[in-house]
């Protein structure tokens, strides 16, 4: 029989996972060993808890899988929150595993290092942002708890928390038998299809609006086949850009309201039956532009629910559903979809002229035509703007839950889930919270290119509220941090020097490059200018 540290490790892998990242602490040092000498996932150590959510939500959204952060108990979990609350919110399947004090320690009446108030605090407050938990304190339930909560976290594409008490690790239990799928009704699932496919079949102007979930499922190439079915063109929202980035021809753009494409804005408020599959609805989303979608118009597939204008059906997978549809759509492909896919800016002048946002956009856009998309890791802020302007490839970014501190981390757990080099976006704020995790790129072998963008401060709250000197920043000089880290920085502030500093960094590998971008203070990317002029129209009207 395993042994519980074991058998966890075991679980983990048949589940989905592919890495771990953690820090450790003293209560989590049993299971720290099993995870290193066992070598049964590749293991990679942070500097600090948040990076270590942050690069576990960005491996899981590569995956489309469950990805794990492992912490030791009360310090270490606490400083974790942050980044498990924005998985949450992003539907992350994050695994969060907390070491724990000993059932023995538990007994003794005493207060235990790192403990907050009461022994159970900590599982409390992750149960808030976590949508299963198993407090393992019995070798005997452990497995069946263990199975039930990694099914939970595959079948909600939410995170869950699993706390191991340290004197437990070497329990002998019987190795954890994975559960089947939640039942569904295959009948349900057939009307809910048939009723899709008659109210599209009626439509002048259908669409499909697609977001986060029809990644967390892994479901993008059967939405693809069903917009080839039905000749309808898709779109994506402001969250779910860079899906469907194997299908260029098929992606009309991003919606983002009167802060992006007019044609992508009429495609989707003048339909009259939007097709949402996955979408979160939020302010991020929708909020910039006054206009509503009317939901007795409206298709919404989300959370394992499908609202049909008033009709609602429960329990529909959104696996299972797209199964159905295509199974009921007419046979062949459509190739005369409406519309045609965005054309993205080319060709930055090697001018003198100062740098803006846009044109470090224009700037990468050149990078991966002349050498091929990377995958993308962005903070929020401006950097995120100026990436809805950089030519569809997978990206991730805290659209939603708008966390600074996220872009630096998630780049390392893009590397290490993907085996590809990085391209991350992050503002000089964000970089100040979590830039220094590129210290640990030597250890592992990755090499992101990093693009900080440096207006001397928080510019997308600026844009908001000129007035306030809290806004500004100092000037770090990150260029020159860079090769103490053990990369390679270079600061730029023309045109020009941007230019040569990207076909530098994308010749130079082995160790990570740092593009330095010297921004004007005030001047933003077109996308945020717009996004923040609609968005205080939207909030006034």
């Amino acid at each position: 029989m395993p042994d519980l540290g074991h058998a966890l490790l075991d679980a983990l892998a048949a589940h989905g996972a592919r890495e771990i990242f953690g820090i450790p602490g003293d209560f989590v040092l049993p299971f720290f060993k099993r995870i290193e000498e066992s070598g049964r996932l590749p293991f990679y150590t942070l500097s600090h808890e948040p990076a270590v959510g942050f690069a576990a939500d960005a491996a899981a959204r590569f995956h489309a899988d469950i990805s794990v952060a492992v912490v030791t108990w009360g310090a270490g979990a606490f400083n974790l929150v942050n980044a498990v609350a924005g998985a949450y919110a992003e539907r992350v399947p994050v695994v969060v595993i907390s070491g724990a004090p000993g059932v023995r320690e538990r007994a003794a009446g005493w207060k235990l290092h790192h403990m907050a108030r009461t022994l159970e605090s900590q599982s409390r407050i992750l149960g808030e942002i976590t949508c299963a938990q198993a407090v393992l304190d019995d070798p005997k339930a452990a497995p069946a708890r263990i199975a039930e909560v990694l099914r939970a976290a595959r079948t909600y594409s939410l995170p869950v928390y699993i706390e191991l008490p340290r004197d437990l690790v070497a329990a002998e239990v019987a190795p954890v038998q994975p559960l089947p799928p939640e039942a569904v009704e295959a009948a349900a699932i057939e009307e809910c299809a048939a009723e899709i496919l008659a109210r599209l079949a009626a439509a002048a102007r259908p669409v499909i609006l697609v977001d986060v979930e029809i990644r967390r499922y892994r479901v993008e190439a059967k939405v693809a086949r069903l917009a080839r079915r039905l000749g309808i063109p898709v779109v994506t929202t402001l969250m779910g850009r860079g899906l469907l980035a194997e299908d260029p021809d098929l992606v009309r753009g991003t919606y983002m309201g009167p802060a992006g494409s007019p044609e992508i804005t009429r495609l989707v408020e003048d339909s009259d039956a939007p097709l949402l599959l996955g979408v979160i609805l939020s302010d991020t989303n929708f909020a910039v532009s006054a206009h509503k979608l009317d939901p007795r118009r409206t298709v919404h597939a989300f959370n394992r629910e499908v609202r049909i204008g008033h009709h609602v059906f429960p329990g529909q997978p959104l696996d299972r559903l797209l199964d159905a549809l295509l199974a009921a759509a007419p046979a062949g492909e459509r190739n005369n979809l409406p519309g045609r896919p965005i054309a993205y800016r080319h060709g930055l002048s090697a001018d003198d002229r100062p740098l803006t946002p846009s044109d470090i956009a224009v700037g990468v856009n050149d990078l991966f035509a002349a050498h091929g998309a990377m995958p993308i890791a962005s903070d929020v802020g401006d950097c995120l703007f100026a990436a809805m302007e950089i030519a569809n490839t997978a990206l991730v970014a805290p659209g939603y839950y708008a966390g600074m501190g996220y872009g630096v981390p998630a780049g390392l757990g893009a590397a290490a889930a993907t085996g590809a080099r990085p391209l991350i976006l992050v503002g000089d704020g964000a970089f100040q919270m979590t830039g220094f995790e590129l210290g640990n790129c030597r250890r592992y072998g990755w090499d992101p290119i990093v693009i900080v963008f440096n207006n001397r401060g928080w510019e997308m709250l600026r844009t908001f509220q000129s007035e306030s000197k809290f806004n500004d920043l100092d000037d770090w000089n990150f260029a020159r941090i860079a090769d103490t880290l053990g990369g390679e920085g270079r600061r730029v502030t023309t045109r020009a020097e941007l230019k040569a500093a990207l076909e530098g960094a994308a010749a130079r590998r082995g160790r990570f490059q740092l593009i330095e971008a010297m921004l004007p203070r005030g001047v933003t990317s077109d996308t945020l200018g717009r996004f923040v002029a609609g968005f205080k129209a939207a909030r006034g009207a």
